[in-house]
């Protein structure tokens, strides 16, 4: 029988929220979870992140059980912008945002849940598994805080993640590669009333190549966007140069890699045409990860979800997380659903009750 505080669930969520933490900011929020940590018994390590993304660490924390076993759990503390000054409201048993913020369920309420499940099987003085913590920074960005988390420290063999939407029970056992795409035509200025022929138009030649590319839905496991373009400097100037980040993103990583190729290609394509010269940096941001249904720490959340009442799926995402990159450093990780819904909105909500089953799945997996 679980023996969930909610209203100190709820509680522990609200004061994180109100704590700013928008990526880069996470020093207040890491200094307030590490003392938290302490008093729970964890030992604690603070990991820097090289480089000077942020001002805040990453967590490493270690919670030794009596039972046999090990499991990391992992949320991101950064959240997204406009994250400052944020103040939930809590109406119907839904936390929300006044309207003018987000509300920093991504990822904070996977760290709530982390924390009263812990509270919880202490109070009751249940045996537990030994439970590693890895909460890190700057995932909004690009994964950084996880890309440099110092992996050796986590002796678990499988780790979850929370930090999906969805209904309570989703696992997301596959999910995409990232590529990254930054790309600058220089073209020629010249005077657009007087000689506009004597000039090259980087415009000219992005609207080409874009013209004669796929994007968008580029079929059930592959996408690709244009998110950013920057140029220009007056009407009255054929436009010398223009700056684009593109991306695209697949469940396989052969048709990532075709995807990549094809879009670089055209636009080199539409360069040389046009007598432009372009510049093209392309980078991975993450690897893509699939885990098998029946895989072994697959089969043993279905178990602990089927537990509580609540039967498990597995799904596929488009998105990446701090998951991806525990994969690739070669931690078994999927990533579970907190019911954190329109995340990256100032519309995000999440339900108390789906809080609350998400803690009710950690105690537990972590008491079985």
């Amino acid at each position: 029988m679980t023996n969930i505080n909610q209203q100190r669930l709820v509680e522990q969520f609200i004061s994180l929220v109100k704590i700013d933490s928008e990526s880069g900011n996470e020093k207040a929020v890491a200094e307030t979870l590490t003392e938290q940590l302490g008093q729970l018994g964890f030992e604690i390590t603070k990991l820097e992140v090289p480089g000077d993304i942020t001002n805040g660490f990453n967590i490493y924390g270690k919670l030794a059980g009596s039972l046999p076993g090990s499991i990391a759990f992992s949320s991101h503390m950064d959240t997204v912008t406009p994250g400052n000054n944020i103040e939930p409201i809590i109406e119907d048993g839904i936390i929300r945002s006044k309207g003018d913020t987000i509300l920093g369920g991504d990822d904070k309420s996977g760290i709530a849940a982390v924390m009263e499940a812990v509270r919880s099987i202490q109070e009751s003085g249940q045996a537990h598994k030994t439970l590693e913590v890895a909460f890190t920074v700057y995932e909004e960005r690009g994964m950084h805080g996880a890309k440099n988390f110092d992996i050796s420290k986590i002796e678990s063999k499988q780790a979850i993640v929370l930090d999906s939407g969805g209904p309570i029970g989703t696992i997301i056992t596959t999910a995409p590669g990232q590529q990254s795409l930054k790309v600058t035509i220089k073209g020629k200025p010249a005077h657009a009333g007087l000689e506009p022929e004597a000039g090259i138009s980087a415009l000219t030649v992005a609207a080409d190549a874009i013209s004669n590319m796929q994007l968008s839905r580029i079929d059930d496991e592959t996408t690709a966007n244009i998110g950013v373009v920057t140029g220009g400097q007056a009407t009255n100037i054929v436009m010398p140069e223009l700056y684009l980040e593109a991306e695209a993103r697949s469940l396989n990583d052969d048709k990532l890699a075709k995807q990549v190729n094809h879009m670089v290609s055209t636009f080199e394509a539409a360069a040389a045409k046009h007598g432009a010269s372009i510049e093209i940096e392309s980078t991975r941001s993450y690897n893509a990860y699939h885990i098998a249904d029946d895989d072994a720490h697959v089969l043993a959340i279905k178990d602990t979800f089927a537990a509580i009442g609540i039967d498990a799926v597995t799904k596929p995402t488009g998105g990446g997380s701090d998951a991806n990159i525990f994969n690739a450093n070669g931690l078994k990780t999927v990533n579970l659903s907190t019911g954190m819904a329109k995340v990256h909105t100032t519309d995000e909500f999440i339900a108390v009750a789906d809080m609350v089953a998400i803690t009710q799945f950690i105690q537990c997996y972590l008491t079985r």
